[in-house]
């Protein structure tokens, strides 16, 4: 796969959801983004504002982070969060789809939840699905990438980055053969450079969320330079 770099830049969401990210961490954290022109900054709720106001003037979107990392919240609070989120200028939402739920086989209410998020965002805001696929067998990643279709998500993601693994070019694969055209697969945990970014790509990622995001494009600048 041969692909530009602002096309590959274009394809990251620029992770900023460790429990320590600080103001500063943030502001360096958009400066860094609008230096390589990423497609997203992924942040948790009480950063959404101060992330928006930094991205004003861009096309770089705000992203936020819903029921995380584990998704056990209620839907109710799960809509509370989004829609606020909403109101301060998030433009995307990465919600964790309810993994107590799942595994317990309470499929309709794990379908219902993220539908309920799908209807508050509307059909502009994109809302990307967090399967949390270390916890999951792969029959399990199947069927939970199927649910998250039939509710409207827009997106079924990997990961948060708090299990113990994260995405793997398998189970990318696994996720992109599970559903239809309509619903776009993002890999996270673990992609921290250009050649583990491209092998997501290959594998039918259409983004990758990261925190290296400098690295990875260093990365492309070093295998270009070698050809």
């Amino acid at each position: 796969m041969d692909i530009g770099k602002e096309e590959l830049a274009k394809r990251l969401d620029h992770a900023l959801v460790r429990p320590t990210v600080t103001d500063d961490d943030v502001r360096e954290g958009c400066e860094t983004a609008r230096r390589f022109g990423v497609a997203l900054v992924s942040v948790m709720p009480s950063h959404v504002e101060l992330t928006a106001s930094l991205l004003k003037g861009t096309d770089i979107l705000t992203g936020v982070s819903v029921a995380f990392p584990h998704g056990n919240t209620t839907t109710t609070a799960k809509l509370f969060e989004a829609e606020e989120a909403l109101q301060r200028g998030a433009q995307e939402i990465d919600m964790v789809m309810n993994i107590s739920a799942f595994l317990s086989g309470r499929y309709d209410d794990v379908q219902q939840d993220i539908s309920a998020v799908k209807c508050a965002a509307g059909s502009d805001i994109l809302v990307k699905v967090i399967l949390e696929v270390a916890y999951l067998t792969d029959e399990q990643i199947v069927r939970a990438s199927r649910l998250a279709e039939a509710a409207g998500a827009d997106f079924i993601k990997t990961s948060t980055g708090f299990a113990p693994s994260g995405a793997t070019p398998e189970i990318v694969r696994l996720m992109r053969s599970s559903v239809g055209p309509r619903v776009q697969v993002k890999a996270a945990q673990g992609i921290r450079t250009y050649e583990r970014a491209l092998a997501m790509l290959e594998a039918g990622a259409t983004r990758v969320g990261v925190s290296s995001t400098e690295d990875i494009m260093r990365g492309w600048d070093e295998h270009h330079r070698r050809q």
